[in-house]
């Protein structure tokens, strides 16, 4: 294909964003592995897309703008000139280039996507993640899903607590689940420089990768902090490493001071994607008995040899393959929190086997398996408009 029949290709999909590159985040992360697949499918169809990134500005740094995509950055200092900008400019494609469909990348946008679709007759999917859609929602926008001709999600859990909590058809949910880069992920020695910066010479190393903000408590390093003297006293070299940065870090710090652990804690601030590998082949296990809409982190984990602990009652049931490659424990409970560390660290487990995880692993959710899939809801895609949308 040319560069100039590339130029002219009718632009078939729409995709609308609230941020991709300015911030980093589960979201952001499978976002971008979206964008990847629909790349690499449309070198294969022809197809070409524009984008509408609400809270991002020309000066992010994007790796995809190049064909098949046309971006548009609508960050402005004031929300509400930026959302105003936003319904002009995407009012504006969606009348002159009449897309195929449209896909509303968060739910906090599907009510305006509601509006300029039905105005154009355009049908629309909705993407969701996690615990954004998990309580009733307002009613305007429950009828923007009820409208959609489609409704994406990453996990069984996050499908039956959005359809649950707001009277949908389960049905209509369809599933594109998280994947990891297998190339990116891989097992390694531990790095001797960061072992000794982080203070994890011979130790047996749990650790966790999650926002320390203190409304994602859920995340649970509280909990496994609780569950550490336990554990110490039959691994008494543990230590736990913390990545990740958030206002609830001085909780987190106090509590290991007042269970008398703090040399046990460690808390590395934030570390840059590409640098994440040699973070985790330091751990012995991934631990987040969490609360987690899916959770690329156990993957990204998996990839890299490490036995994983999750919550039982959440998306993680999806990349564990409901504990076939992993433990799944109450996610509030440090008892139980400790004595499956304990038995992940004597690692006599099959699921601490790291070269069967990570093939387990990656026969399901790698970026191929991702490509494909996104294929097969594209292709889905192509709908009559629901009833109440005619």
């Amino acid at each position: 294909m040319t560069e100039s029949s590339k130029g002219t290709s009718p632009v078939k999909h729409v995709f609308v964003f609230l941020e991709l590159f300015e911030r980093e985040g589960g979201i952001q992360s499978y976002v971008k592995d979206i964008l990847q697949a629909y790349q690499s499918l449309a070198f294969q169809t022809g197809s070409t897309a524009e984008v509408f990134l609400l809270r991002d500005s020309p000066e992010c740094d994007n790796p995809f703008e190049a064909y098949p995509f046309k971006f548009h950055y609508l960050k402005t200092k004031n929300q509400m000139l930026g959302r105003l900008k936003m319904v002009m400019e995407l009012g504006l494609c969606l009348l002159q280039r009449h897309p195929n469909h449209v896909f509303c990348g968060h739910i906090k946008l599907a009510v305006l996507i509601m509006i300029l679709c039905k105005i154009r007759g355009i049908p629309y999917t909705v993407l969701t993640y996690g615990k954004e859609v998990w309580s009733p929602l307002p009613k305007l926008e429950q009828q923007a899903l009820t409208s959609a001709a489609g409704i994406w999600t990453i996990s069984r859990y996050s499908r039956d607590r959005l359809c649950a909590t707001n009277n949908l058809d389960p049905k209509k949910v369809r599933m594109l689940p998280c994947v990891v880069d297998g190339q990116a992920f891989t097992p390694g020695p531990k790095s001797p420089e960061l072992m000794l910066k982080y203070g994890l010479v011979d130790a047996k190393v749990l650790m966790t990768v999650a926002r320390l903000w203190s409304g994602d408590i859920y995340k649970g390093v509280d909990v496994t902090i609780r569950a550490l003297p336990a554990i110490a006293k039959v691994v008494p070299q543990v230590k736990y490493l913390v990545i990740g940065r958030g206002d609830d870090q001085p909780r987190l710090a106090k509590l290991a001071q007042d269970l008398d652990i703090s040399d046990r804690v460690i808390f590395a601030g934030f570390v840059p994607t590409p640098e994440l590998v040699e973070h985790y082949r330091l751990a012995d296990a991934y631990i987040m008995p969490s609360q987690e809409g899916f959770g690329i982190v156990y993957l990204e984990a998996m990839a890299c040899g490490k036995p994983v602990l999750a919550g039982d009652a959440d998306g993680s049931a999806d990349p564990l393959q409901d504990g076939h490659l992993g433990w799944q424990v109450p996610h509030r409970d440090p008892v139980a929190v400790a004595r499956a560390c304990i038995e992940i660290l004597q690692g006599e487990d099959q699921r601490c086997d790291g070269v069967w995880l990570r093939q387990e692993c990656l026969a399901s959710f790698d970026k191929d398996a991702l490509t494909q899939r996104l294929k097969q809801l594209l292709d889905e895609a192509v709908v009559v408009l629901p009833p109440n949308q005619a």
